[in-house]
């Protein structure tokens, strides 16, 4: 694994988590204009040319790596969905932001939406597993992107045959050409949830890591281009332009394809620098980048633990546990995001590594007793 792109990942896990802990407003729009991009940009950057030799390989490798984990661990939380209420981590009282609540699952709730995790990676539990979006979004787009690309292979142009940077241009050019007549019509994808804004989008970012890759050695780290990058990342926060969401306007097909493309180049940067080192930082930094998946998976469960120590320090009533995904009370005044950010990150890691531990030493897991 490039380390570079590993601190990369690690930069934006970490820039994701923090915006869901509800960090203030400016650094919100900040993050969100560029951390997941950069995730579809570093799927695409180890595209190569062996994928398209071999692209069952490749799509079943997506399905094992996306499709499995995310099906285990969503019906897991939808088993333990009731449990939460149960013991007060959720309740049908406090919600998220916008004033949504959650309720315990009927038998028939419950495999309605085992259902459509099956069929459609959507029907997850939203207050405990919302980020899992990102897994169908990467599904998607990797699969769309080998089927586009193996299509383009072979196909010559003035005598000349596309090069694999060649069809990544080309698919990203179709992808936003789609997604402004999506935005634009109000055209929406009726078989993928949400109508699919975000996993178009993940085609094109997934495609411009392939071109990236092509010119990578000629666009180095420069100082100025980093800095027009960070200029240009400042004013999309100042005019809060848009994210990966399901809520854009016609306006972020120019807006989001720089904002995406900035943040890469100067989280590349950054990275440099920090793989370039052997400290303890650019180690965990590291270890954080290697296993994105877990913090993915575990991180809104994790700031549960947060919630006790901010309903103690304001006195409120001990029912906000049920909030999604932290405690909103006062959240763009004080510095419980910090927390928030840090148990979100190193708790998952903590207890990977510990039964990673257990496991070498071949101590009895749960895993093993339920196979036995």
């Amino acid at each position: 694994m490039n380390r570079t792109i590993s601190v990369m990942k690690a930069l934006a896990i970490i820039a994701m988590v923090a915006g869901h802990a509800e960090l203030p407003g400016l650094l919100s729009n900040f993050i969100y204009i560029w951390h997941m991009p950069l995730f579809f940009m570093a799927a695409g950057y180890f595209f190569g040319t062996r994928h398209l030799a071999d692209p069952w390989n490749f799509c079943t490798r997506r399905v094992k790596g996306l499709y499995i984990p995310f099906l285990k661990w969503s019906i897991i939380f939808l088993l333990l969905h009731n449990l939460w209420f149960d013991i007060g981590i959720l309740n049908e009282e406090y919600g998220n932001w916008e004033g949504g609540v959650t309720h315990p699952y009927t038998l028939r709730d419950f495999w309605r939406r085992v259902w459509l995790c099956v069929t459609s990676m959507s029907g997850y539990d939203e207050f405990l597993t919302g980020a899992f979006c990102f897994f169908r979004g990467l599904l998607v787009a990797s699969i769309l992107f080998v089927v586009f690309a193996k299509a383009l292979e072979g196909v010559s142009m003035r005598g000349l045959r596309l090069q694999l940077w060649h069809i990544g241009a080309i698919i990203c050019t179709g992808a936003l050409l789609f997604n402004a007549f999506r935005l634009g019509m109000g055209f929406r994808i009726p078989v993928i949830p949400n109508g699919g804004l975000r996993e178009i989008w993940g085609l094109f970012f997934f495609g411009m890591g392939v071109v990236y890759r092509r010119f990578e050695d000629a666009i180095g780290n420069r100082w100025w281009l980093t800095l027009i990058c960070f200029t240009l990342l400042c004013l999309g926060a100042w005019f809060h332009t848009c994210g990966m969401n399901n809520k854009g306007q016609l306006i972020d097909v120019l807006t989001l394809p720089l904002t995406g493309l900035s943040g890469w180049v100067v989280m590349r940067h950054l990275a440099t620098f920090i793989a370039a080192g052997q400290s303890a930082f650019a180690r965990m930094m590291l270890f954080v980048g290697n296993n994105t998946l877990y913090i993915f998976i575990f991180h809104i469960i994790s700031f549960k633990l947060v919630n006790p120590l901010k309903i103690w320090w304001y006195s409120l009533d001990p029912a906000q546990m049920g909030c999604h995904m932290v405690i909103h009370f006062n959240n763009h005044e004080d510095l419980f995001w910090i927390l928030y950010t840090i148990v979100g990150v190193s708790v998952p890691l903590i207890v990977l590594q510990l039964y990673r531990q257990a496991k070498g030493r071949g101590i009895p897991t749960l895993a093993k007793a339920f196979r036995r």
